[in-house]
């Protein structure tokens, strides 16, 4: 693995976010943000080169180094087209093509992936008592959790999806009757699924857990607490944080009616993940617990 394979994988991420025509330049200075914060140099010169298309996927495939670099950018590239809990046809055939050029073993992304939306269906509509649903929400964060410490790299592929079903079953214990696009937008405005974020969390965690002296050939790409306990942990608490809170802003979101402005909704959250902070250590044990499988499918059929 070298610079030059951060740096390629990097682009190939791009052309990923590119693959269902609908990123934004926005988005783009988004996933460049994520690269730098990780260590690597000239980002945004990387990311608007690959938007601009000026190497093919297949030259950028080719210049991979190593098998473990191939693979990374499969993994990297399917992080991101999971990135808003869905893959459309357009981001499927990028995915495929992209195998097909690296070689890659998506039998693992694929079972992950199943797994995922199996757990995931569209669930029939049932009204939930108030104190079950408040056992909903925390039984919710706490798998979105577990997934977060899995040691497989994929794992996280379910967690928006996860925290997505958790909106729409909240709305329709409301009456709502919710499509995909709705659900997202309310992640979307408490920041949740953005690509960058699943982008920089899977190039930590993937790099962080790699043998040998992979961190000082890549530069610094990745940080001193990356793939480290205390790191995973971090992680897990912000994602059990982000996932009770969206549960809880989106039930009282739905049980005024939907009448709540961004700012309202963006102070709840806020509100909703200090709450959280308190409650994690109390339920830290069992989370680790759910994590101690080492199987997503085990983890998703254990709630």
């Amino acid at each position: 693995m070298t610079q030059n394979d951060a740096s390629t994988i990097l682009a190939i991420a791009t052309l990923a976010a590119l693959a269902d025509g609908q990123q934004d330049g926005e988005e783009q200075a988004r996933i460049a943000q994520a690269a730098t914060s990780l260590g690597l140099a000239n980002a945004d010169d990387i990311v608007r080169r690959a938007a601009a298309g000026e190497r093919s996927l297949q030259s950028l495939a080719s210049s991979l180094s190593s098998a473990e670099a191939r693979q990374l950018a499969y993994d990297t590239a399917a992080a991101v087209c999971h990135a808003n809990g869905w893959v459309n046809p357009s981001e499927a055939a990028f995915l495929r093509e992209l195998a097909s050029m690296v070689g890659a073993d998506i039998s693992a992304a694929e079972d992950a992936i199943a797994e995922v939306n199996r757990a995931t269906e569209d669930p029939s509509a049932q009204r939930t008592e108030p104190s079950a649903l408040d056992q909903h929400i925390l039984d919710q964060a706490m798998l979105t959790a577990a997934l977060e410490i899995l040691p497989d790299r994929l794992a996280n592929l379910g967690i928006l999806p996860l925290q997505l079903r958790l909106v729409h079953r909240i709305g329709q214990s409301h009456g709502q009757q919710l499509d995909a696009a709705q659900v997202k937008d309310l992640a979307a405005t408490l920041g949740l699924g953005a690509a960058a974020q699943v982008l920089e969390k899977v190039v930590r965690r993937t790099f962080g857990g790699l043998a040998g002296g992979l961190l000082g050939a890549l530069g610094g790409l990745v940080g001193g607490t990356a793939g480290s306990v205390a790191g995973l942990a971090s992680g897990a608490a912000v994602t059990f944080a982000a996932t009770y809170a969206l549960g809880h802003v989106a039930d009282q979101y739905y049980a005024q009616g939907r009448q709540l402005s961004t700012d309202d909704l963006k102070a709840l959250f806020a509100r909703f993940r200090t709450d959280a902070d308190t409650i994690f250590p109390r339920v830290e044990a069992r989370i680790r617990e759910l994590a101690r499988s080492n199987s997503i499918g085990s983890v998703l059929r254990s709630i």
